[in-house]
């Protein structure tokens, strides 16, 4: 009378196992796990040399900031293209290391000061319980800002775009979630995740320069798909929208938190524009702290 429903066999509900990816993962983990033996400072060199001298060439992420810093800048001569690019490797390296290194980057970041107009505007809407959404961009090490901010008392969450690498992007999470808030997944149910914590007066962090999205902005005169999401939401939880940056200083170890004006409500074309403009301005004045490694142009 009654029909009987087939349940899902094992393999039908288990991740199918990716051989490579899992092999790249016991490595990636074997040098992580090497690197925080280390004394701290050492750590972050060897790390910053190892992402320079060997990933960096092998994985192809030199190559690929060259050919960035070809495009952008065609006429800037090639040994200057070499160093930014060497730069870039090195503070990849470094930030890698740092957000895995929880308990010692998270002990210095709560020494650090954090500056700019956008403070005093954070710390108003918090004591008026209204929502902030921070967005940076892969500048320096934007963990270090939100480690900062969480010494401070502030809860952050996080939305993130999960790697590729299923066996590595499980831990990788586990690390972000160590610096003090919660973090979501891009998609559906990350999303509303992220909503819920926001429209609780919640602060957030927000990465908008990667490949995404329809809309094309110009970004260093080239054009750049670019998601809107940021100011979309800012828009409709009325949530002041305020770019920061956690710029690595020279001696490679500790940082300037700087926290811009909030960028005024408008049109999200325009105040993602306008936040384009504010790295922009970030990128030309120090380009080896931003990572040309990724593919922002397609």
């Amino acid at each position: 009378m009654f029909g009987t429903v087939k349940q899902p066999s094992i393999e039908m509900t288990k991740p199918k196992f990716q051989p490579a990816a899992f092999a790249q993962n016991l490595v990636a983990r074997g040098l992580i796990g090497m690197a925080l033996a280390l004394p701290y400072r050492l750590r972050l060199w060897a790390m910053g040399a190892l992402m320079r001298r060997v990933i960096g060439p092998v994985a192809g992420y030199r190559r690929r900031a060259l050919d960035n810093l070809a495009l952008i800048w065609p006429d800037l001569p090639p040994k200057q293209r070499i160093k930014i690019a060497e730069q870039v490797l090195d503070n990849a390296g470094r930030t890698l290391i740092e957000n895995y290194s929880t308990r010692d980057f998270t002990a210095r970041a709560a020494r650090l000061a954090v500056a700019g107009p956008g403070y005093a505007a954070l710390t108003r809407a918090q004591a008026e319980q209204r929502p902030v959404i921070l967005v940076s961009g892969h500048f320096g090490n934007y963990e270090a800002a939100r480690a900062a901010l969480v010494a401070q008392g502030h809860i952050i969450g996080g939305l993130y775009r999960p790697m590729r690498n299923p066996y590595f992007n499980a831990h990788y999470v586990r690390t972000m979630e160590a610096f003090g808030g919660p973090v979501f997944p891009q998609g559906r149910v990350g999303t509303a995740g992220f909503v819920r914590h926001l429209k609780s007066g919640g602060l957030l962090v927000l990465l908008f320069d990667q490949h995404a999205g329809k809309d094309r902005i110009p970004f260093l005169g080239r054009p750049a798909r670019t998601a809107l999401s940021a100011a979309q939401l800012a828009l409709r939880y009325k949530a002041d929208l305020i770019p920061f940056y956690a710029t690595r200083e020279a001696d490679g170890l500790s940082f300037r938190i700087e926290l811009e004006s909030p960028i005024p409500h408008s049109t999200p074309l325009q105040m993602t524009t306008d936040l384009t403009r504010s790295l922009e301005v970030r990128v030309t004045a120090d380009p080896g702290q931003w990572f040309w490694i990724h593919k922002r142009w397609k």
